[in-house]
């Protein structure tokens, strides 16, 4: 992380996006900006559009109006060549894992090693083996097929194959959802330990307020069709927007909890 008088390098900013489904509006100019070598959080209730921006930051969805930024270049300004190398800069954990059920695990994490790279199987095996091992797994899981996995297993079969191509960006999903706790914090570890070790700069699409409380730097809220809250944990929860409050001073959320009411 940067000095704490230095600003980081925004590796992503989204400005004014709109995104219709139809008749359905989910984004009316959102706005955020993702600074270098920070994990950083996009939560708000169900609908508000977190997976859909994820999706429009990778290129897998195209926002209605506005403008998305990765690394310096216009999403929708790009040409098939530079859309390919900047697909190389970052790796994706979607929710499900989205392994392919026919392939190994070592055969799924070596997949864009294999697309994207002319090295020898040899070397490409090597890596692999590497990264399954980074991200915790047993040597023999390499192996495995994804129905003989454990759900926890899952999700890091799909964060090797995410760090296959040595990536500056990682993208999340709902990384911890159908973890158990212990699970969950385990992985919330690793992705700071791998954070810090590879020097990635992280988007979580998260509800999991365990994960922005211990591992998220700053973080977004969506709602109402916008980002109505932006920052670091301090900053977010002094705002009075309704959404910010229900999150995290409700019922559930650990602010009450902590002040007893």
């Amino acid at each position: 992380m940067a000095a704490d008088d230095e600003v980081p390098e925004e590796v992503i900013r989204v400005t004014d996006v709109v995104t219709r489904f139809g008749d359905n509006l989910v984004h009316d100019g959102v706005s955020l900006s993702v600074r270098k070598g920070e994990i950083y959080g996009l939560m708000g209730g169900s609908g508000s559009g977190k997976s859909t921006l994820l999706k429009e930051m990778i290129l897998l969805l195209r926002p209605d109006g506005g403008t998305i930024e990765v690394l310096g270049r216009n999403l929708a300004e790009l040409g098939f060549e530079e859309a390919a190398w900047l697909r190389q800069q970052w790796g994706v954990l979607f929710q499900s894992g989205a392994l392919y059920s026919s392939l190994t695990v070592a055969q799924n994490v070596g997949m864009k090693l294999r697309e994207y790279t002319r090295l020898p199987e040899k070397v490409i095996d090597e890596i692999v083996r590497m990264k399954i091992r980074m991200v915790g797994l047993p040597d023999h899981a390499a192996d495995l097929y994804p129905a003989e996995l454990s759900g926890g297993m899952v999700k890091r079969a799909s964060l090797a194959r995410a760090l296959a191509m040595d990536p500056r960006l990682l993208f999340l999903d709902e990384p911890t959802s159908g973890l158990d706790p212990i699970g969950a914090e385990a992985f919330d570890q690793l992705i700071l330990k791998l954070r810090d070790m590879l020097d990635l700069t992280v988007v979580m699409v998260t509800h999991d307020l365990d994960s922005i409380w211990t591992v998220v730097d700053r973080f977004a809220v969506l709602g109402d069709h916008q980002v109505v809250a932006e920052g670091t944990l301090e900053e977010v929860i002094e705002q009075p927007h309704p959404i910010v409050r229900q999150f995290f001073w409700g019922a559930r959320g650990r602010l009450r909890s902590a002040h007893g009411q």
